[in-house]
This record gives structure tokens, C-alpha cells and sequence, in this order.
């Protein structure tokens, strides 16, 4: 089966959304949740309370559009792509969270860390190689 440089050019972009505003909108979740405190006693005044500090932080409406985005991203691109080859070339995004939770939570990523995570991203290019679509499209 051969595939059009289109189809490499809107898989690479899609794939490329999602390794990006998923880990994002984790990240930004992550961060709001951290503004906005727990909630110390469960009674409705207390929930109602967090409920309105999440409806107002602008954290967790980046963290929703991020992860809104990758979500249609993600759709998009199965329609076209198999299974097996977005899941892998999408564990980028483990690079992705380690450098955003440095960047913007000011989390420790260790050496070893590093490593792990080098080592899945070989792995990616490894099976980046690889033609994005093996089976028949059925109509």
C-alpha cells in the first residue's frame, strides 16, 4: 500500500497536537488543582466553595481546551492512521510531561528519569519508520 505525503504531513501534525496539548492540559489541570486547594470538609458549602474557585481559574479552562484539543486531535487522526502506530508515536508526550512539569510546576526530573524516557523516544522513532497505515480502509 503506498501513502501520500499528505497523509504523512497531516498525521505528523495531528500526532505532533497530541503530544503537545495533552501533557498541557494535564500540566495545566495539575496546576489549577493546586490553586484552588482541597476541599477540607466535605459539606456543600465547602464543595460549593472549590466548585467556584475551579469554575474561575483559568488554569483548569487552558487545562479543558488543551485536553478538548488533543481529544479531536486524537479522533482525527485514528481515521486514517492505525492503532498501532498513533499509541507508540504518541509516547512522546512522556517527554513532553517531564519537560513541562520542570518548566512549569518546578518538579525534580532525575537522571535516571532522563534515561527512561530517552529510551522511549528511540523507540518512537523506531517505529516512526514504519508506513501509518497497514489495513484496508472499509467503507
Amino acid at each position: 500500500m503506498t501513502d501520500s505525503p499528505g497523509l504523512h504531513f497531516k498525521t505528523f501534525l495531528l500526532i505532533l497536537m497530541i503530544v503537545v496539548f495533552a501533557p498541557l492540559g494535564n500540566v495545566l489541570l495539575g496546576k489549577g488543582m493546586k490553586t484552588v486547594g482541597p476541599a477540607t470538609h466535605w459539606t456543600v458549602g465547602d464543595l460549593w466553595s472549590v466548585f467556584v474557585r475551579i469554575s474561575s481559574s483559568g488554569y483548569i479552562w487552558l487545562g479543558v481546551a488543551s485536553l478538548l484539543t488533543f481529544f479531536v486531535a486524537y479522533m482525527l487522526v485514528l481515521t486514517w492512521a492505525d492503532y498501532s502506530y498513533v499509541q507508540p508515536a504518541s509516547s512522546f508526550s512522556y517527554a513532553m510531561v517531564a519537560l513541562l512539569g520542570y518548566l512549569l510546576l518546578g518538579e525534580v526530573i532525575t537522571p535516571l528519569r532522563w534515561l527512561g524516557i530517552a529510551t522511549i523516544c528511540l523507540g518512537v522513532l523506531i517505529v516512526g519508520h514504519t508506513p501509518p497505515r497497514t489495513t484496508s480502509v472499509k467503507v
